[in-house]
């Protein structure tokens, strides 16, 4: 997703999802939950003494965004909002805060206030009034002010039939939903530049499109000494997939991150279907008010932060949401606990890991904390003082402290947490937090009674064989070539990897060709940029994992048994074998249906088209009569039935559903004669496929076994190593990102 959805249209050959770079972020937290306003100065040091993470363009004074997040700070709002006849609550829980970016246009600016306050009285909830932002732009670049928003604070009371404190959030959490959607699908020429940082009983949020010496002219606000907080979380952009503007700028609500999620784009769409199946007890009805939980048009950041506020405000506590996210290396992982390999196990059969080299810390105004990708790509380093003050920042020297006054110093680590909560005053340490978690729940027993090894399926009835009487003329209409068998499989074949070459490709591109090419040919993998370290697939075997779980999902927010109800795979490309063992099988919760992926080739008109519509049709029909898994088969070609490109049917099938819903609620295999080089199965996983049967190239080796091509081996040899090499081209493929599981891959269209 790019920037271009929310109001920097693009032009010609310039893509602003290809921007990457580094940012910088830390925090400053009171162990103890001691409000100060020297510790709200302490954090804008840190941003200042960041300020070379951040990013200007050819104007310096015009920087790719700076922000705080704060506990709100009620003194300071008492006080001003009185001035101004706006009467707040002495209870800080009996009313909500939020900054607000409205149109520049008045007229706009005021129909979102009023979109906003009919809102807030449909949910029962109390207008208390809205405040002028003092704010001086004067050292703020023409490039950002061209950009900038009208600033406003919305104040919120609390109704009296919302029993606590955590259901006037997720209240507040529904307003600010319903108000994005219907001001974001308004119409108004302006409507993107509006935007709620934050709106919260707890949190508060200033932020822009500036530098780190910008915030504190352009929001004085926060240089008053009754601005108190026990916690701030600090952070300088240099845009890494967007383009620049005020709305992107962190922190958002909850997360301030250093990186990249290299698989958002897939995530987001997971997302996007994962919601027909969610249910929550403690929303209800209104549940499909924040729907859809990921705004289009956002940051990897962004949606990140969409996403973890859903689950929290579901229900799972912050620290939880970050393990289900961003889960440590678990699966490679001897010496690890299998009580802890369980919690992690089953919490992939409910989300796939958000991948990438990323640093991100988080709060809720009560506990903050910060946790690293698996593979430790993006440091972060932490101070403990004597005086009960923790500092963290993605470098050191962010903050002077005293060397007597240093109790420790210490680095995060991949996959662990760093957490202090102000309510227990006290660091909580990264076993003692995930053992709370991991015991939880009998997550070892739900698996075993419900997630299925693929080979601990019945046996199949049939097994296709071989037709060698037909192979030759199956390859021609498949595309293979000589090179192909002989250069690329016969290797991969007889040693489990693919063969060396020279780096690089000397191919025409496939748009220019003269000849027939397929469609994998038209599509080239991004790269990771310097700043985006790719992984070492070989010495860091701990962190990569080609086996995955297959098939329909259950409810995300509700951890059940019937959750883990997937079937086990080794490995994203099956044997023939296999793929019979899905294809017979007839259990509780698993049941196949095979729709052939061919169009008539004598036929005039949209034939392909039409084809492509039937077999969603096909799709639909199928889910609704209860089967849990669609293999898309193209085994029944014939002189007058043509394969559908294997890439284009698959990917028809994954869109169409996400869009309808349907996604999660069923397992997608391919069985195909098209895939055979490890760019094609990369391609297949990249837009949804689950599991690939390419029976063709199993045949074929076959026949290079027969020729004398592979030296003399067994069959089934030859095919394990085929498998072999796929996989390990796979996470070489995947480790150029910097991503490290076949599940974060899947769909990813990286």
């Amino acid at each position: 997703m790019t920037e271009q959805h929310i109001g920097h249209p693009t032009g010609g050959l310039y893509d602003p999802a290809q921007e990457h770079d580094a940012c910088g972020v830390g925090f400053v937290v009171d162990i103890k939950g001691r409000k100060t306003h020297k510790l709200v100065k302490d954090s804008l040091t840190i941003l200042k003494n960041l300020l070379h993470r951040g990013a200007c363009g050819c104007e310096e004074n015009t920087g790719d965004g700076v922000g705080i997040l704060i506990q709100k700070p009620h003194k300071f709002f008492l006080r001003v909002c009185g001035d101004i006849g706006i009467n707040l609550p002495e209870d800080p829980e009996q009313y909500g805060a939020g900054l607000v970016f409205l149109p520049r246009d008045p007229k706009q600016s005021q129909q979102c206030r009023d979109i906003i306050d009919r809102i807030i009285k449909e949910e029962g909830q109390k207008l208390l009034g809205w405040r002028d932002v003092p704010t001086d732009d004067s050292t703020v670049g023409p490039t950002a002010r061209s950009g900038e928003p009208t600033f406003k604070q919305v104040f919120i009371g609390r109704s009296k039939d919302i029993k606590d404190a955590a259901a006037f959030e997720r209240k507040l959490y529904v307003i600010r939903k319903l108000a994005e959607n219907e001001i974001w699908n308004s119409g108004l020429s302006e409507h993107r530049l509006f935007y709620m940082p934050s709106l919260s009983w707890r949190t508060f949020v200033y932020k822009g499109m500036l530098t780190g010496n910008q915030i504190e002219p352009m929001f004085p606000d926060i240089t008053d000494p009754d601005v108190e907080s026990a916690l701030a979380l600090v952070h300088q952009r240099f845009s890494t997939n967007t383009f620049p503007s005020w709305r992107l700028a962190h922190p958002f609500r909850y997360v301030a991150h250093n990186g990249e999620i290299n698989t958002a784009r897939g995530n987001t769409n997971w997302m996007h279907a994962r919601e027909s199946l969610c249910e929550s007890d403690l929303f209800g009805d209104d549940l499909k008010k924040v729907f859809p939980v990921v705004i289009e048009g956002g940051s990897d950041s962004a949606t990140f932060d969409n996403v973890m506020e859903f689950l929290h405000m579901t229900g799972r506590p912050l620290p939880l949401a970050v393990l289900m996210m961003i889960p440590e290396a678990w699966s490679g992982h001897e010496t690890m606990d299998e009580e802890r390999k369980a919690f992690y196990e089953y919490h992939a059969c409910l989300m796939e890991p958000w991948d990438g080299p990323a640093s991100i810390a988080f709060t809720d105004g009560e506990v903050i904390g910060a946790v690293l990708d698996r593979n430790g790509l993006r440091p972060s380093r932490y101070y403990v003082t004597k005086d009960d003050y923790v500092i963290m920042a993605s470098e050191v020297g962010v903050l002077e402290v005293a060397p007597e006054n240093v109790l420790l110093k210490e680095r995060l680590h991949p996959g662990r947490i760093f957490l202090v909560d102000t309510k227990q005053g006290r660091i909580i340490g990264d076993e003692e937090l995930k053992q709370q978690y991991v015991s939880e729940h009998p997550y070892g027993k739900w698996l075993k009674e419900n997630l299925v090894p693929l080979e601990k399926l019945p046996n199949p009835k049939t097994i296709h064989g071989t037709d060698p009487d037909t192979l030759l003329q199956r390859q021609q209409a498949f595309g293979y070539t000589h090179e192909e068998l002989r250069v690329l499989m016969a290797p991969m074949a007889a040693k489990g990897a693919e063969p060396i070459g020279s780096m690089g490709t000397d191919a025409a591109l496939a748009v220019l060709s003269n000849r027939p090419r397929l469609l994998y040919d038209y599509f080239k993998q991004l790269f990771a940029q310097v700043t985006n370290p790719p992984l070492d697939g070989i010495r860091e075997e701990l962190v990569t994992q080609v086996s995955t779980t297959i098939g329909p999902e259950g409810n995300l927010l509700r951890p059940r048994p019937d959750s883990a109800r997937r079937i086990k795979i080794p490995s994203p490309v099956l044997t023939n074998e296999q793929l019979a063992r899905i294809r017979d099988m007839n259990l509780p919760g698993f049941k196949t249906k095979t729709i052939p992926i061919l169009y008539p080739v004598a036929e005039d008109g949209p034939g392909l088209e039409k084809a492509l519509a039937d077999i969603c049709a096909r799709v639909d029909a199928a889910v609704n009569d209860g089967y849990t898994f669609v293999i898309l088969s193209d085994r029944n070609m014939d002189e007058t039935l043509a394969p559908i490109p294997a890439l284009l049917a698959t990917a028809a099938v994954h869109h169409h559903t996400i869009r309808n819903g349907s996604r999660t609620r069923l397992g997608l295999v391919l069985e195909s004669g098209e895939p055979r080089e490890v760019h094609h199965f990369a391609v297949l996983i990249g837009y949804g496929v689950e599991a690939v049967n390419p029976y063709l190239a199993f045949e074929s080796i076959g026949a290079l076994i027969g020729h004398g091509f592979v030296p003399e081996m067994e069959f089934e040899t030859a095919v394990k190593n085929f498998i072999k090499a796929v996989n390990k081209g796979l996470i070489k493929t995947m480790s150029k990102m910097g991503i490290s599981t076949v599940q974060s891959y899947r769909g990813a269209q990286i």
